[in-house]
């Protein structure tokens, strides 16, 4: 729909967990400009709890959780009488509903930014194509990745084919995502390139007292305990060995919360059964530009943090100590100079980044990085301003992936044609507050089966 010169642009961000809630929020602060934000979080065993939505700290004018088929309902723009009840609040999370109902024509957000897994914006995109049937104007959908894309490089890019936007994080990704549209026949133009929206802060001049050294830790990398437990007692010997030094293990989520992978092993269990730690080893959550704030050396395997420490010039280390593999993602900073060992960490050595390879990252804190977003604005502009957008025209379709792509619409409740399958989730009523409660108990159960009980039988398989 056009842009109203009357009216403040509206953005709908749907997300599915913390990171990407903050990757949707922040984008849309970056291409859409004092615009009204309308935040929804996707029902699933990632959403986030208060203390993970409090920690990413972004502010929306509405958030609330809903299923897929919640949420197309919405943005069909024509919404039952109860859209305001839609759907459970976020456990405490602020919640407005939406005014619309009773069959009248609902103002639809002018960009919907789908902060999803890859097949969630496949269903997404299907979904919405048959919601907008029949319509000349329709939003502007927005889709990307929350950090270095480093698996999976074709089926997660083809899985997003149909937004009109797909953002890349820096030129090196563009170039790459171009290639794997065009390589099959696909529409590249959708491909614009941006930067990570989170990079900022102050950039790094001098040592802290204390000297700080912070291990920025993964969910799901490694994933095996003896790697882990590497990890962990090399950061713990490192504070041993340097007492004047503060050392932090920066972890992401408590445990029994998701984030956008499992994590089987929390450091934070690891690290009970490591006996007596010393006094100058803690454990700090919180938003990480904060924890850079005090940091002098950031370490990790391959965390989006690292790019962050290196936009901010903080000395940044890429751990090879579980090899350099593409399961790990380390792989993605080759050539970077930043790939060292914790025996060299030990004996004072520091990483010093390649200037070109930060370049094509997009990371380099040196001013050009307020111009990374001006492509993705003008591109934006533009499709508003227009007499209306084409239908959405994803490359999956029933004749191209007939047997692939009735499996991930299933999986959010839709049919092969994009439809809500009788009996979805949310797809007649809102749910009455039994069933929030239900809901809930529900999720904590399956977090304490990942956690706990999954890693006990496949012990006991191994025997």
């Amino acid at each position: 729909m056009p842009a109203s010169t009357s009216k403040p642009l509206r953005v709908a961000v749907l997300a599915d967990s913390d990171t990407r809630w903050k990757w949707g929020a922040l984008t849309a602060s970056r291409i859409v400009s004092d615009a009204r934000l309308d935040g929804y979080l996707l029902r699933g065993r990632a959403t986030p709890t208060p203390r993970q939505l409090s920690e990413v700290g972004i502010a929306a004018d509405s958030l609330r959780e809903v299923t897929a088929v919640e949420f197309l309902r919405e943005m069909s723009g024509k919404a039952p009488q109860d859209a305001a009840a839609d759907g459970a609040p976020a456990d405490g999370a602020p919640s407005e509903g939406v005014p619309a109902g009773g069959g009248r024509e609902a103002r639809l957000p002018d960009v919907i930014i789908l902060a999803l897994v890859g097949g969630g914006v496949q269903a997404l995109l299907h979904g919405l194509a048959r919601a907008w049937e029949g319509r000349t104007h329709r939003p502007v959908v927005v889709t990307g990745y929350v950090g270095v894309v480093y698996e999976k490089l074709a089926d997660g890019l083809l899985l997003r084919h149909g937004a009109d936007m797909v953002l890349a994080n820096s030129r090196q990704d563009a170039e790459r995502f171009r290639g794997v549209y065009t390589g099959v026949g696909a529409d590249d133009t959708s491909v614009v390139e941006t930067a990570l929206p989170f990079l900022g802060g102050a950039p790094y001049t001098a040592p802290h007292t204390p000297y700080t050294v912070v291990f920025a830790a993964q969910p799901s990398v490694p994933e095996t305990r003896a790697e882990r437990t590497h990890l962990l007692n090399r950061l713990v010997q490192h504070a041993r060995m340097h007492p004047d030094r503060e050392v932090l293990l920066k972890l992401r989520s408590k445990p029994g919360e998701h984030t956008t992978h499992i994590e089987e092993l929390p450091y934070q269990r690891l690290a009970q059964r490591a006996g007596t730690l010393p006094g100058n080893f803690k454990t700090v959550y919180g938003h990480m530009g904060e924890v850079l704030d005090r940091t002098d050396l950031l370490v990790t395997v391959s965390s989006t943090a690292a790019l962050e420490s290196l936009h901010r010039r903080i000395p940044t280390a890429i751990l090879t100590d579980v090899g350099v593999r593409e399961k790990l993602g380390n792989h993605h900073f080759l050539g970077s100079g930043c790939l060292t060992s914790w025996d060299r960490l030990d004996a004072g050595e520091l990483p010093a980044p390649d200037p070109a390879w930060l370049g094509r990252q997009g990371v380099a804190a040196d001013g050009g990085y307020e111009k990374a977003f001006d492509a993705a604005r003008e591109r934006i502009a533009a499709l508003l301003a227009g007499d209306g957008l084409p239908p959405l025209r994803p490359y999956y379709t029933s004749v191209t992936a007939p047997g692939y792509l009735p499996g991930i619409l299933a999986r959010h409740h839709l049919d092969p044609g994009g439809s809500p399958l009788p009996g979805a989730p949310g797809a007649d009523k809102a749910p009455g507050p039994v069933r929030q409660v239900v809901r809930r108990a529900a999720r904590g159960a399956y977090r304490h089966g990942v956690q706990r009980v999954a890693p006990v039988i496949r012990r006991m398989g191994e025997l």
